[in-house]
């Protein structure tokens, strides 16, 4: 283990850039639907794990005495200067206190003063835990995480509370979450851009002054892959919000896929512009968006199981906009591709996709369920900017498009009022596609996986949008009963049951 590191303590986080916008508020609609429910629903018998804690912590980090019997508390603060490896040791749990810094943020154009690259290590089956809101994890530009667990040793980071086993179905917002910057290009800067584009940074939302963004389409995060995050999003101030997973300017050579988010107080994976591509990702419980992303994100998105918690928790399962700068380049293109979303609220935003101005937006081979009341699609135009016709001059790939996608909702469209797109206008856009329904009955079982009904529609080939898609036989993110890809490195939750080797997620880990 390379343990050389030294900490500077960060003063804690207070107002930075606002973020997105709430949500409009829908009207009710008519008809009934039943939104599918997890069988069998989960019973948390939350215990702290029996064992031996560790006798000492390894070199780089604090003894805070243990955090149950079982576990030693490892603390990890201040900033991370050097390359280090967070170890999976018997008895051992890690902490973060504050936020802590992986190495020192190296600028757009990578040559910025006291600029550091660190790669920052975590062994499978390793868990880190937080106990603020002010704790939270920032890989800065130039450096990486190397987070790579395995569908039966994922790597969780959680809650304190998690770990003393006294989190519950509704915990949410108990520590920051984990942020990865990069310079790969966004649309909104906050300095000038005389420069070129690698001069557009900004500010991520959450902290006080992180900064992405850059040229580097192709730049490097590092890799996470077989992660939980649990109980994470926290408010610096309103529309200021940490996420799940933040990304913000991070390009396409960082790997993301087999992650999943859990009850995050905000969203469960918010990105600001870059190039990132994920795939195998699992949202239960968010309380605000599943997806969210803006400020010129260009990237694709493959297997997405979403779904909330009941009728009261949660927003959209996608919300995607341009922060009220909607002809800004580099223009928001988000691909998506074998989707399914459980959409349970009937509180919040009363949709379960809503695209907003400066959004190209393409969604294919897809499943969406909402309750009556809640609509599955919500096309909210700004200034005539997402639906007008291409215009390659503006980087506007025309209005979005659907491929093989069904809707099981009593409101199919959602008309704003005054309405600015209306529904007919919605569903024209939607019809203009191949193999869409509006109407469909659904057959998922256990809320996510695909019935007869389900695979009996022509899927797209998502493969001709991009080589990061792989073409499927199906649409929706499970294929049917035997397909396990999220089986042994999820947790269970009332949101969702996945498998029996998956552990239920209000239980402290045993790893």
């Amino acid at each position: 283990m390379k343990t050389m590191r030294n900490f500077l303590l960060l003063g804690c986080a207070a107002a930075a850039l606002a973020g997105c916008g709430a949500d409009d508020v829908a009207s009710p609609g008519e008809g009934t639907i039943v939104t599918p429910t997890p069988t069998p629903t989960p019973t948390p018998t939350p215990t702290p794990t029996a064992g031996t804690p560790a006798a000492s912590c390894p070199t780089g980090t604090v003894d805070r005495g243990l955090v149950v019997p079982a576990f030693r508390n490892c603390e990890i603060s201040g900033r991370i200067t050097s390359d280090f490896t967070v170890q999976n040791l018997p008895g051992v749990r890690y902490s973060i206190s504050g936020p802590v810094n992986v190495g020192t943020d190296v600028g757009g154009d990578g040559n910025a003063a006291g600029g550091q690259r660190v790669t920052l290590t975590i062994q499978a089956g390793t868990v880190i835990f937080a106990s603020s809101g002010n704790d939270y994890l920032v890989v800065n530009r130039g450096s990486r995480i190397q987070a790579i667990g395995t569908a039966t040793s994922p790597i969780v980071f959680t809650a304190r509370a998690n770990i003393e086993g006294t989190t519950t179905e509704s915990s949410q917002g108990l520590w920051g979450g984990v942020v990865l910057l990069g310079r790969a290009p966004i649309s909104d800067c906050n300095t000038s851009v005389a420069g070129g584009s690698a001069a557009c940074q900004n500010v991520i939302e959450g902290t006080t002054g992180s900064l992405y963004g850059g040229d580097q389409a192709a730049d490097n995060s590092g890799t996470m892959q077989y992660v939980q995050i649990k109980y994470s999003g926290f408010a610096i101030a309103p529309g200021n919000e940490l996420q799940g997973l933040t990304l913000g300017g991070v390009g396409s050579a960082t790997t993301l896929d087999h992650i999943q988010i859990h009850n995050s107080s905000d969203d469960a994976i918010e990105i600001f512009g870059g190039r990132p591509n994920l795939k195998y990702l699992v949202f239960t419980g968010a309380d605000d968006d599943g997806l969210d992303t803006d400020v010129g994100y260009q990237g694709f998105v493959q297997f997405l199981i979403a779904a909330q918690r009941d009728s009261s928790n949660g927003d959209s399962m996608v919300e995607a906009d341009s922060n009220g700068n909607e002809d800004a380049t580099p223009r928001q293109n988000t691909r998506l591709a074998n989707f399914t979303f459980i959409q349970r609220s009937t509180v919040q935003g009363l949709n379960a996709i809503l695209l907003r101005g400066g959004t190209d937006y393409t969604m294919v081979n897809g499943v969406v369920v909402a309750p009556s009341g809640t609509a599955c699609l919500d096309i909210d135009e700004t200034a005539g900017t997402t639906t007008r016709a291409a215009n390659a001059g503006l980087q506007d790939a025309g209005p979005p498009v659907f491929q093989s996608v069904v809707l099981a909702c009593a409101k199919p469209f959602q008309e704003e009022s005054p309405a600015n797109v209306t529904a007919a206008a919605i569903k024209a856009i939607f019809d203009a596609g191949t193999n869409n329904n509006s109407a469909f009955t659904s057959t998922l079982t256990n809320g996510y996986v695909n019935g007869a009904n389900e695979r009996a529609v022509t899927p797209f080939n998502a493969a001709t949008l991009g080589s990061f898609f792989v073409t499927t036989s199906y649409i929706g993110a499970v294929r049917d009963a035997s397909d396990t890809w999220f089986a042994g490195w999820t947790c269970n939750s009332t949101s969702a049951t996945f498998a029996t080797t998956s552990p239920n997620c209000a239980v402290a880990p045993t790893s």
